[in-house]
């Protein structure tokens, strides 16, 4: 016989793992922030799925947000007060979600200066699960690291520029969301994401870019298919967005775990090409993708804060938080973490303009029509696959979807060059990104050959956090 468990207990199961290393333990500062009112939603939501049935299947499922996805019910930052949910928040409270909470993330998105991967002023600093004090990764680093080791059903976060390429779970872009091996069962990554997407794809009012989106969605748990790559032509492309003289050297490990890749695909039936993406090189020296990138940060930010219902702290705008931060050194400057480049270019664009607008066709025209979908075009390909480290630029120029091994035990630990070197990477154990990328609304085959690739590798399985950094507290112990 099957047991069975309610909201309330899954709640109090990830609460309890939550205390045992996020802030103790390993002191992963993963979350940033609990609901107190998560409890109490669960119960009601209990109460509703034995009266009513149950919404669907996200219906009291314990998520994490990135803390940069707005909610009403939230200290935001230090006090400060959100007009209105998200629109993925609407989405996932009218499917009956329970919000649990909020993860640590680079601050703002690591578009403030050059930080250390993970580190906010109000969260600190977040570390990776894999290998003691190692970096996570990107700007969603606290969502990435509370997925890789079940401190909620679903995490969430955001995607600018490789955020989850090489974090602690693979994803996908451009929304972003992560479902954990539950330290209680075994299930996969794919079927989270197809049960995620589902409910929070289509479109927002308050966001034009997404009416662009065919209707109807589409039920993402159809493309969940073992033999989905049968018949299916991909596109090897070896060479990836990082300039030939970057410091941050892909090492040859991860082409070694690629060639494997490549060699599974095609015993699952893919036809694999050979591919080269011409307009790489021009991607690189473009200083289109920061014009824009720049402009949309600043006129952003100046409307969220305007947009604040309470706001203690008086920052209405991005000079007024680039002088906060001066101000208030201990908070948000600590040593190494000074660097406000980014908000400093911010403020220095005004737009939108017609340099704006131009850039940001140049930037379309290059990362889509002439890299990812040229690339498709010219090889008859359904998607490219790319290994590890810098495999996301053209997808987060274009706003295309993409998907994205562990390091040996035997590597070298390193360091990303510029940072202070508070945490490693690479490391023993540490994921390796693949990316599965695509055109435009190209979701639910990514997903379709992500899972058939998943189905047949287990890799998820395959690696765990280092002890310390795993929670004891099991499902069980709650019932």
């Amino acid at each position: 016989m099957q047991a069975t468990f309610s909201s309330v207990d899954l709640v109090e199961a990830y609460l309890g793992r939550i205390d045992e290393v996020n802030l103790k333990g390993p002191a992963l500062h993963a979350v940033i922030e609990l609901n107190p009112s998560a409890l109490m939603q669960a119960r009601a939501l209990d109460m509703e799925r034995r009266t009513k049935g149950k919404r669907g299947p996200l219906h009291g499922i314990p998520i994490l947000l990135k803390d940069n996805i707005a909610t009403i019910a939230s200290e935001v930052s230090s006090g400060s007060i959100v007009p209105e949910d998200a629109g993925v928040v609407k989405k996932l409270r009218k499917a009956g979600a329970i919000i649990l909470g909020k993860t640590n993330l680079s601050e703002w998105s690591q578009a403030r200066g050059n930080l250390q991967h993970g580190w906010s002023g109000r969260g600190g600093f977040t570390t990776g699960a894999y290998y003691p004090n190692s970096d996570p990764c990107g700007s969603s680093s606290g969502s990435g690291v509370a997925a890789s080791i079940g401190l909620a059903t679903v995490t969430l976060g955001t995607e600018t520029d490789g955020t989850y390429e090489r974090s602690d779970l693979p994803s996908k872009s451009d929304s972003h969301f992560d479902t954990p091996r539950l330290g209680w069962t075994h299930d996969t990554i794919c079927r989270g994401w197809a049960i995620v997407l589902s409910a929070i794809a289509g479109p927002d009012p308050n966001d034009n870019y997404t009416s662009a989106q065919p209707l109807p969605v589409p039920d993402y748990s159809l493309a969940l298919k073992k033999d989905s790559l049968r018949g299916k032509r991909i596109a090897i492309l070896r060479r990836t967005f990082l300039p030939e003289n970057s410091t941050m050297k892909i090492d040859p490990y991860v082409f070694q775990i690629f060639d494997e890749a490549v060699r599974l695909i095609e015993s699952l039936g893919a036809m694999t090409v050979q591919a080269n993406m011409s307009a790489i090189d021009e991607i690189l020296i473009s200083k289109d993708k920061a014009t824009v990138v720049t402009i949309d940060m600043k006129i952003g930010l100046n409307d969220y804060l305007a947009s604040l219902t309470e706001n203690p702290s008086g920052v209405r705008n991005v000079a007024d938080l680039i002088k906060f931060n001066e101000d208030h050194p201990e908070l948000e400057m600590p040593q190494g973490q000074e660097d406000q480049s980014g908000l400093i270019l911010c403020e220095a664009t005004s737009g939108p303009n017609s340099t704006y607008f131009t850039a940001l066709a140049r930037y379309k025209d290059i990362a889509a029509t002439r890299s990812i979908d040229a690339v498709l075009k010219e090889f008859k390909a359904d998607a490219i696959l790319m290994p590890g480290l810098g495999t996301t630029t053209a997808s987060a120029m274009a706003g295309y979807p993409i998907v994205t091994g562990f390091y040996p035990d035997n590597t070298t630990t390193g360091h990303f060059p510029g940072e202070v070197n508070r945490s490693f990477y690479p490391a023993p154990g540490i994921p390796i990104g693949l990316s599965f990328l695509g055109t435009a609304f190209s979701e639910f085959e990514l997903i379709e050959f992500a899972y058939a690739y998943e189905q047949a590798t287990g890799t998820r399985l395959k690696r765990k956090a280092y002890k310390d950094a795993i929670p004891v507290t099991q499902l069980s112990d709650i019932l």
